[in-house]
């Protein structure tokens, strides 16, 4: 079992001060290696299925199951990593992965039909290690009780957000630049190496029985409202992903321009990794629930004027500022869960979240696939707009649910969970301000 360290409370906890953690390194390179896969996934499906069947929307179909059967295996694999511990889950997994996603791109080269490329699917989705909560759960063991558990959050909403944007940039240029399979040949590779390694260092994992200790019955995090209410947001952040990833690559095919899409989804990125730096650079003044509700009115506002772009120069300036608006609902989604689920249940609450992701990319892609083929990518681009929109509503409608009704801190759950839920939602108190050395 890992132990807690010891830091020097006088010192504001930065991102280089969080490194510098005992061992840290040693599960975060791997953990990072293992987990940017996921962000290459559905793309490389997508491209790699338009390119042998020729149509947006067949592709769409097969991104889509992957992207549903990755959901509604992720909380049972949280489930099963709370239990058993990661090693135990992780390596199975991965194998399980890597010949899976072998399969569909072998069976995609022989020109298999759409039912078989949607069969092929299922278990290449299923089997997606969900490493970036395990990846949390280390940092919450390795430093409960210190002050750099905020920064620890922090970073590893940055990071996830990094996965998100940095994935699908790589698995294009090795689309379009290399081969039509290599991205999903590196996916594999990448998730195979990656997890093995993280894998391997049993020495910072928590165990299994310190992640379920307590009561006798465990809830489960979905039986939580704020999480059902987080969720729904992060569809509509999945549904901007996927429509961005089918609505740029038929963009950059109708102007003639197919290595467009590349620099595109860049630029998108670029907005999107700024952001999230700052993001979690940022000393907040305000609670989360307010920079949720702010953050993401501006993600559907620039979200819903995608459509009306018809130029290059004008695409890239919305997808500009279409990445600097998903960060701020991103990762304080993420960083809320510390104050909305308990300790014992954030793994699996984690793995919703990312489910969720996953499923909203997986429905927007086969949606913008469909519209794309019938009417061009600006059709497409109003799955954003639908997605952002109906999410907001929800995000309004319930924000009430968003109200903290647990300690903040991510692994004491033994704290006066009132005082810290209340300092939570001004923004101060046991919070503390995350800076960059």
């Amino acid at each position: 079992m890992t132990s807690a360290v010891t830091t020097d409370t006088s010192a504001r906890p930065g991102y280089g001060q969080l490194l510098r953690t005992p061992g840290a390194l040693g599960f975060v390179l791997p953990g990072f290696a293992a987990r940017l896969p996921f962000g290459m996934l559905t793309i490389s499906i997508l491209l790699l299925v338009q390119h042998t069947t020729g149509s947006y929307g067949s592709a769409g179909i097969v991104a889509a199951v992957t992207g549903i059967s990755m959901a509604l295996s992720a909380p049972v694999m949280g489930r099963l990593t709370d239990r058993h511990g990661q090693s135990a889950v992780l390596v199975p997994v991965v194998l399980a992965h890597s010949a899976a996603v072998s399969a569909l791109v072998a069976f995609a080269l022989l020109g298999a039909p759409v039912w078989a490329l949607a069969l092929a699917a299922v278990p290449a989705g299923a089997s997606v290690p969900q490493v970036g909560p395990m990846v949390r759960a280390r940092w919450a063991a390795r430093l409960e009780g210190s002050p750099l558990l905020p920064t620890a959050a922090a970073f590893e909403s940055v990071t996830d957000e990094f996965t998100f944007v940095v994935g699908p940039v790589l698995a294009t240029a090795l689309c379009t630049g290399v081969h039509p399979a290599a991205g999903l040949v590196t996916e594999a590779a990448l998730t195979l190496a990656g997890g093995l390694v993280f894998a391997a260092r049993r020495a910072s994992q928590p165990t299994a029985h310190a992640v379920v200790a307590g009561a006798g019955k465990r809830a489960s995090a979905l039986s939580f409202a704020g999480l059902r209410v987080l969720i729904v947001a992060f569809l509509g952040i999945g549904a901007v992903f996927g429509g961005m990833q089918v609505s740029l690559a038929a963009f950059s095919n109708e102007i003639g321009n197919p290595g467009a899409n590349g620099l595109l989804y860049g630029i998108f990125a670029a907005g999107n990794m700024t952001a999230g730096i700052a993001c979690g650079a940022i000393a907040w003044k305000i609670g989360p629930r307010r920079r949720l509700l702010l953050g993401y009115a501006g993600l559907t506002v620039a979200a819903s004027v995608l459509w009306t772009a018809h130029s290059m120069i004008l695409l890239g300036a919305l997808g500009l500022v279409v990445g600097l608006c998903i960060a701020p609902a991103l990762i304080t989604g993420y960083t809320m869960v510390e104050s909305l689920i308990p300790a014992g249940a954030r793994t699996e609450a984690f793995t919703w979240l990312t489910g969720a992701v996953a499923f909203g990319q997986a429905t927007a892609v086969t949606l913008a696939g469909r519209l794309t083929d019938a009417h061009g990518s600006s059709y497409g681009f109003l799955v954003p707009m639908g997605g952002t929109v109906l999410a907001l509503a929800t995000l309004l409608a319930l924000r009430a649910k968003l109200a903290p009704k647990a300690p903040s801190r991510i692994i004491n759950a033994s704290a006066p969970a009132a005082p810290a839920a209340r300092a939570n939602e001004r923004g101060v108190g046991h919070r503390v301000p995350v800076t960059v050395d």
